[in-house]
């Protein structure tokens, strides 16, 4: 195993985890009204906005051809939803900015719940 590889096999089950939006799933979430709503900006798209997209073409990116920079990402965005997902609110999220944040990043906390 090169190190590459080793990179991507320590971040894939995190990122399979954390990212539980389908690629169109979150194509057409990032075309709504509250999807642009949220995230820092300056001004353009916000850096989740971005972000989004980005994981649009990772999660359509067979596995073997991910590069280093890919895998960086991948390892930015489950840090990211590592951090906003503690900071959850309390009450009903449905809703809220924080969880169009989190589907910015490919991550609908409303999923897979037991």
């Amino acid at each position: 195993m090169t190190d590459h590889d080793d990179e991507l096999a320590d971040v894939w089950d995190d990122w399979q985890r954390d990212v539980n939006m389908a690629p169109k799933e979150l194509e057409q979430w990032l075309e709504t009204d509250e999807s642009r709503s949220v995230g820092d900006s300056d001004g353009g798209e916000s850096t989740g906005h971005r972000s989004g997209r980005r994981i649009v073409t990772l999660l359509r990116t067979k596995k073997a051809e991910l590069t280093r920079d890919d895998v960086a990402w991948m390892r930015k965005v489950v840090g990211y939803v590592a951090r906003h997902g503690a900071q959850r609110p309390d009450g009903d999220v449905t809703e809220t900015r924080w969880r169009y944040s989190l589907m910015n990043w490919g991550h609908d906390p409303l999923k897979n719940r037991g």
